[in-house]
């Protein structure tokens, strides 16, 4: 015996009615679909309206763009496949034409299914904002947890609560989850979409640093904040959800009686408004507390935002590794294995060797003719005869016999690279004396190109050895209180020492004959290293 099916839960569709519904996205990838979508427009700007050929020709032509300029009979073909999708529905209405070709275009009426009306919805909605960052609507987070507080009292007062009212309060209550909810996934399918990345610059980099560090910990610790004071107000009100939901049905039924008359018609399918069913009460409970031990949407909020500062730490720890040069080769490798994955075999011992240079040990260092190629992979079989030098195959030995030539004077070049030696270093010890001289009044000078590739070197540096380190608290700006330790560079050659400091509101701004550079919350102090009588390094500020 098949067990019963409780009251109010539709059926599920089979595969015809699957293939049904899916047949209606149809019309988005097909050859035609900038026409259709245009099609589909024009009958979701109407409202219970029948629109024939000619109305929806006169609605292309004034609203411009794909579906303008179609003729009758290709717009008749695009209705109609339309209607064999099932986003259209053949329409009824007595028409008045002054010919028998305009009466067959005018009898075919056709009107918005519900189906198809709703897939339209969506695609204009993902067209719209596909690329867009949604603001999270924390505001909302703070109605929902009031409107419990407040419906929790008034069902423990005597009497309960007016049914009209209940019902206006149940329903801006899940209708602010609801937008609260939404907003917090669209808000991080966009956050993992961005921290997948590996070509971030360094400007797009301090956009989503600042993202992480201020936006999503403000959502996570309102959220944090919130849980557990709405966990107690469901608490407090699960008792009388079973009451105040009979009630709430025998004052407002809605369309749940709603059956058809006549036999052989099954029951009407209704989708209650959100909060009239004790399961939605329920997937509202378990959004912020653990009710099946699967864990709550907030831990996995929890985890997200961690799994966020992670993603944020790696793409900085790259952005170091390529300011001290050592460049990451993540693409490089993905490219070359893609190479070995669509090559032949015979194609991928070549790209074997010409990557990595490891050849098979018949290459005995004896070169084959100008004119003849012989893949790596050629056995030694089948290929051709290579002449071997008299002298190799007699002696073991390539070298030649006879007096050795004279040795090459090289004097000439040595004295030019020592020369060459000696002004790089005047200039970069005099680029060392220009930025001792600047420090602390970077605003008021403007330095040379030598003394900003300089600053930069030790800056690189500098910040490679940082260790970021976070603070009990924030500052005074509401800033995470995050600073740098350790983050210091020198060169003891041009005796030149640069130290780091984070402090929050700074902007030091460095004019050069390059261009300006402008950093934010960094203070730079440079100093001159000079030698103590006991050996050791002796560092005084400029």
């Amino acid at each position: 015996m098949e067990e019963p099916v409780p009251p109010g839960t539709p059926p599920e569709p089979g595969a015809d009615e699957t293939r049904r519904r899916l047949d209606a996205y149809a019309y988005l990838s097909a050859p035609e679909r900038l026409e259709h979508i245009a099609i589909m427009r024009v009958f979701c700007g109407t409202l219970l309206a029948d629109l024939a050929v000619p109305d929806v020709m006169a609605k292309l032509d004034e609203s411009g763009g794909p579906g303008a300029g179609l003729d009758a009979d290709t717009l008749t073909a695009r209705l109609e496949q339309l209607e064999r999708w099932g986003n259209l529905l053949r329409g009824s209405h007595t028409v008045k034409a002054s010919s028998i070709t305009e009466y067959q275009r005018s009898r075919a009426r056709y009107q918005l299914s519900r189906l198809g009306e709703r897939i339209q919805r969506d695609a204009d909605g993902v067209l719209a904002e596909a690329e867009a960052v949604r603001e999270v609507s924390n505001e909302l987070l703070a109605l929902v947890e009031r409107g419990l507080h407040e419906l929790a009292e008034l069902l423990s007062e005597p009497g309960g609560i007016a049914p009209q009212d209940g019902l206006e309060r149940v329903s801006t209550l899940f209708v602010q989850f609801a937008g609260f909810a939404d907003s917090i996934r669209d808000f991080y399918a966009y956050l993992g979409q961005v921290l997948a990345r590996y070509d971030l610059d360094s400007a797009e980099y301090q956009g989503f640093k600042e993202l992480l560090l201020d936006y999503v910990e403000a959502i996570t610790e309102d959220v944090a904040f919130r849980a557990p004071r709405i966990s107690a107000a469901l608490d407090t009100l699960w008792p009388h959800l079973p009451a105040l939901l009979d009630r709430l049905d025998a004052h407002a039924q809605g369309l749940a009686g709603v059956s058809p008359q006549g036999e052989g018609r099954s029951e009407a399918r209704v989708q209650r408004s959100r909060g009239r069913e004790l399961a939605d009460w329920q997937g509202l409970r378990g959004w912020f507390s653990d009710t099946d031990g699967q864990g709550s949407q907030v831990d996995q909020l929890r985890d997200a935002t961690l799994r966020a500062l992670q993603s944020l730490l790696a793409n900085a720890k790259r952005m170091l590794r390529s300011a001290t040069g050592e460049m990451s080769r993540r693409r490089d490798l993905l490219r070359l294995a893609r190479w070995f994955d669509e090559a032949a075999p015979q194609d991928a011992h070549d790209i074997a060797v010409a990557a990595f240079g490891l050849y098979g040990a018949r290459h005995l260092g004896v070169p084959p003719a100008t004119d003849e190629v012989v893949p790596a992979y050629t056995s030694w079989w089948t290929g051709p005869v290579v002449e071997v030098p008299v002298a190799l195959r007699e002696r073991g030995s390539r070298a030649q016999r006879g007096r050795a030539a004279s040795v090459e004077d090289h004097s000439a070049q040595k004295h030019r690279l020592r020369e060459a030696a000696r002004e790089r270093a005047a200039a970069r010890k005099a680029a060392a004396d220009e930025l001792r001289s600047a420090s602390g009044r970077f605003d008021d000078v403007r330095l040379t190109s030598a003394a900003l590739s300089l600053l930069l070197e030790l800056l690189a540096t500098a910040l490679g050895n940082a260790r970021l380190k976070r603070h009990a608290g924030t500052d005074g700006e509401g800033t995470p209180g995050f600073g740098l330790d350790a983050a210091w560079s020198e060169d003891a050659d041009l005796g030149i020492r640069l130290t780091v400091q984070r402090t929050a509101g700074t902007r030091t701004l460095l004019h050069s004959a390059d261009g300006d550079l402008l950093l934010d919350d960094l203070e730079l102090v440079i100093g001159r290293i000079s030698a103590t009588p006991d050996g050791e390094a002796e560092v005084s500020v400029s």
